[in-house]
């Protein structure tokens, strides 16, 4: 399930950038530059990057106990 969810964002993370861009041409309340702006900002990949600094534990539910120790 792990594995379906590191795909999934793969594969959805450029089409959520081309859907930016194309909000971006038709928004006439924005000017050229902030227009780049969001542009570029839309490449970098934020769920991505968390998801790695998370140690992939961004979808875990709770703590898992330390391995080797006995219960009590």
């Amino acid at each position: 399930m792990k594995k379906l969810a590191e795909l999934l964002v793969c594969f959805l993370h450029p089409i959520a950038v081309v859907l930016v861009w194309l909000n971006l041409v038709v928004r006439p309340g924005l000017s050229g530059t902030a227009k780049i702006v969001w542009a570029v900002l839309a490449l970098i990949p934020v769920v991505p990057f968390v998801y790695v600094l998370t140690g992939g534990e961004l979808w875990e539910s709770a703590p898992k106990p330390p391995q080797g120790l006995a219960r009590r």
